[in-house]
């Protein structure tokens, strides 16, 4: 089989696919195919198998969307905590830091709260 594609992502989906079918063809002992023709599996048992791996998918979105969400809370207590210093250290110096762009600073906080890793 020749792939005529150039695109990247196309061939790295490509190539877990067949890295998957080698896993597959391992763990059950035929391809696809030859569980076809063997009639070891039949349309009904090929549906339940989607069907099952498609409640795994929303599952493994839930978890991701967990993860997410926790990743983004930590984020933002970071920020806030960064935030709540500068403004110590503007106020210190007889600032109100109205002037302070928070754009311009955007570089500078995300350095601040990646270092608190």
């Amino acid at each position: 089989m020749e792939i005529k594609t150039k695109d990247e992502i196309v061939l790295k989906v490509l190539k877990k696919m067949d890295e998957r079918s080698l896993v597959g063809q391992k763990k059950y002992g035929a391809t696809m195919m030859q569980e076809i023709e063997g009639q070891e599996k039949d349309l009904n048992r090929f549906l339940v198998d989607v069907q099952e791996e498609l409640m795994d998918a929303l599952l493994y979105i839930e978890a991701a969307k967990r993860c997410l969400s926790d990743e983004v809370e930590e984020l933002m207590l970071k920020h806030h905590a960064y935030e709540d210093e500068r403004m110590k250290i503007i106020t210190q110096n007889g600032n109100d830091g109205l002037h302070y762009d928070s754009l311009g600073d955007l570089d500078v906080s995300y350095e601040l709260i990646k270092g608190n890793d």
